[in-house]
């Protein structure tokens, strides 16, 4: 069985139009891990995207990320379902939250969608015989990022890297075969509307561009300073700053007066 890991964002839209192109041999089908909390966009790009693949699509899910933090902050619900939120402890010093939430929201639903697909009940072994290939959309610029799966019945792949190809030149072949083909726009970055991982270019997007999504973050920082969130001491933040979202200065250096000799932050292949 041969099974696309769909994110929805660049690289694994890539892959996914790749394949439906012949560019790249095609999956048997595609998983999508739904957290309920991607940004607006991400989910107009699924319902542009999934009827030009050649195969079926399922959407799995662990639940909703951005529910299950907030009943966390009241005293109820799952206090180990956190994404790295930044922590300012009482002394001053400042750390950062374990990530847990991919695991728990992507990689483990993706795992148990499969093992269903192998009619392989929890608990018990994948047949030696059975041997699963999982693509996915990790791109050249990215490739410190591979890992080798941990299941012993499942490979994991990475045409991109395999291909050499970069997230920019990603997007120069979706510009072709998807924008000017279709008409669509450049698919979205997908990730949590309050992933701490966000860039202040990315910030900014996001406030300018879908301020209801920026709320909807803005409403997740304000609760993650809640004393019953998490059981912790310190105070959390979705920005490293450890500045209240709606307050951090998110102003370009133009903005600023400063020269702005790049026009914009880097959005290639620099710290994704």
């Amino acid at each position: 069985m041969r099974i696309l890991s769909l994110g929805a964002g660049v690289q694994s839209s890539t892959i996914a139009l790749m394949m439906a192109n012949g560019e790249i041999p095609p999956a048997d089908r595609a998983i999508f891990a739904d957290t309920h909390a991607e940004p607006a966009e991400v989910y107009r790009h699924l319902d542009r995207l999934l009827p030009r693949l050649p195969f079926p699509t399922d959407v799995v899910s662990a639940g909703d990320l951005g529910a299950e933090i907030l009943a966390a902050t009241a005293g109820a619900g799952r206090n180990d379902a956190r994404p790295p939120f930044y922590v300012k402890n009482p002394n001053g010093s400042r750390g950062i939250l374990r990530r847990q939430c991919t695991g728990d929201y992507k990689i483990d639903v993706i795992r148990k969608r499969v093992r269903e697909l192998l009619g392989v009940e929890r608990g018990r072994r994948v047949p030696a015989d059975v041997m699963v290939t999982q693509v996915i959309g990790i791109s050249l610029d990215e490739a410190g990022r591979m890992k080798v799966s941990q299941d012993k019945w499942q490979t994991n792949e990475y045409p991109l890297v395999d291909r050499r190809i970069s997230r920019w030149e990603c997007e120069r072949w979706l510009a072709k075969n998807w924008c000017e083909r279709f008409g669509y726009p450049m698919p979205p970055k997908s990730a949590c509307v309050f992933c701490p991982y966000r860039r202040n270019v990315e910030w900014r997007r996001l406030r300018d561009e879908a301020p209801e999504d920026f709320q909807r973050a803005v409403d997740i920082d304000r609760a993650i300073r809640s004393p019953g969130y998490g059981r912790l001491v310190g105070e959390c933040y979705v920005h490293d700053s450890m500045v209240p979202l709606e307050l951090v200065d998110l102003s370009t250096a133009a903005e600023n007066g400063q020269p702005n000799l790049w026009d914009d932050e880097c959005d290639g292949m620099c710290g994704v």
